[in-house]
């Protein structure tokens, strides 16, 4: 494991600055109403910093029902500064503080209109809402989260009186018994608190203690059952972050089950979050978890295979690649894929289809594809090895470096189908179209990455990174590295190792302007051109046709 930085330790509790605003208004609709007073105290540790009050002139009468609630009159304020001329004083008390207010919304509200009045930026800092902390932890001890209930139920030092430092003071008074109550949950940071209150009564939260421990940095999270079993294996740019917002925001069906289940969560940090991704591959194709879903149905990917060892060549959909002279495309994540793939060649090239033994004298006769000339099938007994030949040909060229030759047709029977308003086969043609043209384009960027050999490059802030033929080569750790192969009898990418060649291919491409390359055996670029993906911009110019 990496020693963990300050930073990435997030922001302690007990080194933030807390600055508890409270207002008074003359009503409650900050674009017409003014502030009347302002009342503010800071804290830090637990030890208060200072305070700040004064009455606000609001320019206007303040309403008869305001004075009754307040105490505060239109006498009161006749001689008070205006808020603009206030607010340099108050910025500058509340620096760079963690606002806080019970229903924090409204304070800010008042506080960005008067900003904005004044013609100064937003207030943009961090804040935290007391009112939404004690609903989330103490909403089953009291009739009501109002101030004062809470005052008087905990007896805090300081009691509410609807006047703006009285009231700062008791809000500071119960964020801290708030923060208390909190480090039963494993708050310790400011991120936690901030996200505490998306954690609405969640059945499991009584394990966020699991979380105490987990870093603010990159890695591998694995949930593990009481028999030691890994349930479920994540990735994660801020650990801590990530794997509590499983208790708040992450709304999946099966997650609530799953943290039934845990019983310890186990991270292995990682320098970046590509070492992270690749690691998290490696751990479900290792362990194929059960809530896990992407990546762990590996040994299901299929190849489309061309059969280059038969006199005639036809296309056959495999589990397996060999080294055995065929042309192989893939891994796709399914047969399904796979059969469009094959669909969608087969409508542009004439090649055989059936898988009758062809000999001198055919005694079964054609097939339906070749007796209705979808295809040139030798069990007709009307072509020969050498034309043939020349078919595969044309299919190979554009399988390897001419993918128009298979894509182009494909869109302009798309097209004529949609002119036609048969809308379904349109949408059918370009489902295929779309699987062929995916699996081209995945194929042209792992032959790149393979066939550079060892691949040296280096991002700024993350440092050097390692590729062996498209393969991240670094050790995690003693326990969980495993060797990267150095090449296989074929030169396809076996189903084992393509998601985390495809991880490592997006990584390039998303990160290639902020790269710099700092060794290749072999020259890292790619011939082909940007295959259109059949999702958007062909629906549109369908409909345009249309």
């Amino acid at each position: 494991m990496f020693q963990q930085s300050l930073d990435g330790l997030g922001t302690p509790l007990y080194e933030v600055t807390f600055c508890v605003l409270d207002f008074e208004t003359t009503g409650g609709r900050r674009d017409s109403d003014m502030i009347t007073e302002v009342g503010a105290v800071k804290y830090r540790c637990g030890e208060q910093l200072g305070t700040f009050q004064t009455l606000i002139d609001p320019g206007r009468a303040i309403p008869p029902q305001i004075t009754v609630l307040t105490g505060i009159t239109s006498a009161m304020v006749y001689r008070a500064p205006k808020i603009e001329h206030v607010l340099p004083t108050l910025l500058e008390f509340i620096g760079n503080s963690v606002i806080v207010g019970h229903n924090v919304g409204f304070d800010l509200a008042f506080l960005n209109a008067a900003l904005q009045r004044s013609g100064r930026d937003h207030w943009g800092g961090s804040h935290v809402d007391t009112l939404s902390l004690a609903r989330r932890l103490i909403r089953d001890e009291v009739p009501n989260h109002k101030l004062g209930t809470l005052a008087k139920y905990f007896r805090l030092a300081h009691q509410p009186s609807h006047r703006a430092l009285d009231d700062a003071q008791a809000t500071a008074d119960l964020l801290h018994l708030l923060l208390e109550r909190a480090s039963a949950l494993g708050v310790m940071g400011l991120d936690d608190l901030q996200e505490l209150p998306k954690i609405q009564r969640h059945p499991q939260a009584t394990k966020l203690r699991l979380t105490e421990d987990l870093p603010r940095s990159p890695g591998v999270y694995r949930f593990i059952d009481k028999r030691g079993e890994v349930l479920y294996v994540g990735k994660a740019t801020n650990l801590r972050a990530r794997v509590r917002s499983y208790f708040s925001s992450d709304r999946r069906r099966k997650v609530d089950q799953l943290l039934r289940e845990t019983q310890r969560i186990d991270y292995t940090l990682c320098r970046a979050p590509l070492q992270a991704e690749v690691l998290e591959v490696r751990l479900i194709h290792q362990l194929r978890p059960r809530f896990n879903r992407r990546s762990k149905n590996w040994p299901k990917y299929a190849y489309i295979k061309l059969t280059l060892g038969e006199r005639f060549p036809r296309l056959s959909i495999v589990s397996e690649c060999r080294d055995d002279g065929a042309f192989y495309l893939g891994p796709v994540s399914s047969r399904r894929i796979a059969r469009d793939i094959v669909d969608a060649i087969e409508s542009v090239m004439p090649l055989r289809r059936c898988t009758q033994r062809v000999t001198r004298r055919n005694i079964a006769g054609p097939c339906v594809a070749a007796q209705i000339g979808a295809s040139v099938c030798p069990c007709s007994g009307e072509v020969s090895e050498e034309s043939y030949s020349a078919i595969v040909e044309d299919v190979l060229a554009a399988l390897n470096s001419q993918p128009e030759r298979l894509l182009e047709p494909l869109r302009d029977r798309m097209i004529d189908l949609s002119c036609q308003q048969r809308f379904e086969e349109a949408a059918e043609m370009r489902r295929r179209a779309s699987a062929l043209s995916t699996a081209l384009r995945r194929k042209y960027q792992l032959d790149s990455i393979r066939s550079t050999g060892r691949l040296v490059v280096e991002l700024p802030g993350v440092g050097v990174t390692m590729l062996e033929r498209g393969r991240l080569a670094e050790e995690w750790s003693e326990h969980e590295a495993s060797d990267v192969p150095h090449g296989r009898p074929t030169d396809v990418a076996h189903k084992d190792e393509v998601d985390e060649l495809w991880c490592v291919a997006n990584w390039l491409n998303t990160q290639a302007d902020k790269l710099r390359l700092v060794h290749c055996d072999q020259p890292l670029s790619s011939r082909y051109p940007y295959l259109d993906d059949f999702q958007v911009r062909n629906n549109q110019t369908a409909r345009q046709a249309s």
